[in-house]
């Protein structure tokens, strides 16, 4: 499969999204309470850890701290009802809360129970996949299972999920409580367009099946719901045929490419500020189409556009696939010196994040903290936004990618938690850097932290109606306007599902109210 990337300097710069991933300041509760014995007699399949549970006062984002009283392990679902029953049915005279943790990748301690019980969702994974085929197929999996085990099981009968996120070693249930979101969003919708079916528990330890025509309230509202209503323990996931071998392409125009008819399978665009050795530094898996004009190019001080496409491609079709991309590279505007071109394996392709996983880790540089920060921009203020970000506030992407590209509102279900711009088309923008720990420079986390804030507030300041994913707050005034209209909603269905708000307390939305009768 062919994989072109084109670059575009254009100063003024035009529509796009932008993602900021910022850095990180630690917080750190290591406070306990009196942790009820009763949870010890509790008879669960699994097991309950009281010590050495540090792995669960961490996450991604490497900033906040906060230690459980205990960790539950689960075996089977029953195990998660029978500890959130018993908490609900000690009523609002009890302190403890509940949290569910996947891969550990929340950003700002979303999956942290303080002083509560973790339930590590991972001791889920490993549990039978079925794989159904037929006119509509999908897959039956746990919640604990990471993307790429799926992604595998998939393969062997030629399927694949439709929608996906661009690291896949995270867990089905962490993403179905965001949205799941990546270059495929605009043809397929979100990760949480392409579910039949949930199995999920309650904040009154209800193990309930839900779809669109059973419990939809429910359904609706977990999908998306940032771990608020319930927590998934199994989805049942929309497939389609995957390809049989290799793909890969690079190009712009996004808006373009995401309405035409014959067109990427792949679409996401970042945008590189002041990127010094930008040629020596591109992945390596790409290859220059014009090495010496390419030696010629400068990008110091300059801001640059660029879009990485893919093409799916079969054996025997590489000739036909070529001449496609060809015809498509013929309608965008890049700077043809600047066209990268790879072929890759779709497993490879998919799973590409983690192969540069291995590579920081080997380096000691995943764990930094990750200050990052999602934002989804209309369409009809991309402009006012890349010209006050863009144009003022962020002066390099040295310390991380920005990513940049546009999705159609179409391809979500508004019955979801999730909440989106008011219009047709949006941006996603992502801003991903790492923060150098105890540095005072550019590149450390109070400095990563402040541009954060700065772009929050132009955006706030210009009314630009933009909505965080993987939203952040801290008060229920924010998570209100956050919400908008789609407040009253949820509060009603976290009533009707956890009303004494036993579940997510890192999602900082509702604060378990203690009775002292």
């Amino acid at each position: 499969m062919k994989f072109p990337t084109t670059q575009n300097s254009i100063l003024p710069i035009r529509s796009f999204i932008v993602l900021l991933i910022g850095c990180l300041a630690i917080n750190l509760s290591l406070c306990f309470s009196s942790f009820p014995s009763s949870i010890k007699t509790l008879n669960v399949e699994g097991h309950f850890s009281f010590d050495n549970n540090e792995f669960a006062a961490r996450d991604f984002g490497n900033r906040f701290r906060f230690l459980p009283s205990a960790v539950l392990h689960p075996k089977s679902v029953s195990d998660i009802a029978t500890i959130i029953k018993h908490i609900w049915q000690k009523g609002p005279g009890s302190k403890l809360t509940v949290a569910a943790r996947g891969h550990g990748h929340s950003l700002q301690g979303q999956a942290q129970a303080p002083q509560g019980i973790v339930i590590n969702m991972e001791s889920l994974s490993g549990q039978e996949m079925k794989v159904h085929t037929g006119r509509f197929p999908y897959v039956d999996v746990s919640a604990g299972e990471l993307w790429i085990n799926i992604l595998h099981e998939c393969l062997k009968f030629g399927l694949a999920p439709k929608s996906w996120t661009d690291y896949l070693h995270l867990t089905v249930g962490g993403t179905l409580s965001n949205a799941g979101i990546s270059g495929q969003a605009f043809r397929h919708g979100p990760q949480i367009s392409n579910v039949h079916q949930l199995e999920v528990v309650t904040g009154k330890g209800e193990v309930t099946i839900c779809s669109e025509e059973q419990n939809a309230d429910l359904f609706h509202g977990v999908l998306g719901g940032l771990g608020q209503f319930g927590i998934i323990t199994r989805a049942r996931i929309s497939l389609e045929p995957a390809p049989k071998d290799d793909f890969s392409t690079f190009a712009r125009d996004q808006e373009y490419l995401i309405s035409a008819q014959n067109t990427f399978d792949y679409i996401e665009g970042l945008v590189i500020i002041n990127k010094t050795g930008l040629i020596n530094n591109w992945r390596s898996s790409f290859n220059l189409q014009d090495p010496v004009q390419a030696s010629q190019f400068k990008s110091d001080g300059r801001t640059l556009f660029c879009l990485e496409l893919t093409k799916n491609f079969n054996p025997g079709e590489a000739d036909k696939i070529d001449q496609e991309i060809e015809s498509l590279l013929s309608r965008l505007s890049y700077i043809p010196s600047m066209l990268f071109m790879s072929e890759a394996s779709y497993v490879e392709f998919l799973d590409r994040v983690h192969a540069a996983e291995i590579k920081l880790r080997s380096k000691g540089l995943w764990d930094l903290p990750h200050p990052w920060l999602n934002l989804l921009v209309p369409k009809s203020k991309i402009h006012s936004f890349s010209e006050g970000v863009f144009g003022n506030i962020l002066t390099d992407t040295n310390n991380g990618p920005v990513l940049v590209y546009p999705v159609n509102k179409s391809k979500w279900d508004n019955r979801t938690s999730s909440v989106l711009p008011e219009e047709d088309i949006f941006y996603l923008v992502a801003f991903l850097p790492q923060a150098v720990p105890l540095s005072t420079e550019n590149d450390g986390l109070e400095h990563l932290l402040s541009l954060n804030k700065r772009i929050l507030d132009y955006c706030e300041e210009a009314n630009l109606g933009v909505k965080q994913y993987l939203p952040y707050y801290t008060t229920q005034v924010e998570w209100r306007a956050h919400f908008g209209q789609q407040w009253e909603v949820f509060v009603r269905r976290k009533s009707a599902y956890d009303p004494l708000a036993i579940l997510a307390p890192g999602q900082r939305i509702f604060r378990k109210a203690i009775s002292n009768l």
